[in-house]
């Protein structure tokens, strides 16, 4: 049994990017109701099949792609992944990981402490950035204030 069968990811009252929550008492979305749900296109959510980012997604007999709740688990931890800035490929090595079972937990847990690093870097960087940003919006708003102050006008 595979980490994502044992224990699914958990998401706030399971509430997908656009805020919608999902139909209670269903397991199976079509990929036009993804799409609503997620945000993402259907373009996307072929080519993450496609490139081995999304699980194995069901069929019904006619061949249309079936998702369930766990798919929907894990595209929102993928689009969290990607918020982060991981690239595809270590988000692709990290779904291969948790298709081969429990005893890849090691090899996840390092990539994942790995991309934790390069995500606290990147907070760092921003609010230093942010830092900049207020001391040059302070500067302005001084200066239009002053200038306010000795218009005759």
């Amino acid at each position: 049994m595979t980490l994502m069968e044992s224990a699914p990811v958990k998401v706030r009252a399971c509430v997908g990017r656009g805020g919608r929550p999902r139909p209670s008492g269903r397991d199976g979305y079509t990929i036009s109701e993804v799409v609503a749900h997620t945000g993402l296109t259907a373009h996307t959510l072929r080519w993450y099949e496609r490139i081995g980012l999304m699980p194995h997604v069901d069929r019904t007999h006619t061949g249309q792609r079936r998702f369930t709740n766990r798919d929907l688990d894990w595209l929102d931890l993928v689009g969290k992944l990607r918020l982060t800035g991981m690239p595809v490929a270590d988000m692709v090595r990290y779904a291969e990981l948790v298709r081969e079972g429990e005893h890849t937990f090691a090899e996840r847990e390092e990539l994942l402490t790995t991309h934790r690093a390069n995500v606290r870097e990147r907070i760092a960087e921003l609010q230093s950035t942010l830092e900049v940003l207020d001391y040059k919006i302070d500067i302005y708003a001084d200066a239009r204030r002053a200038s306010e102050r000795f218009d005759p006008a």
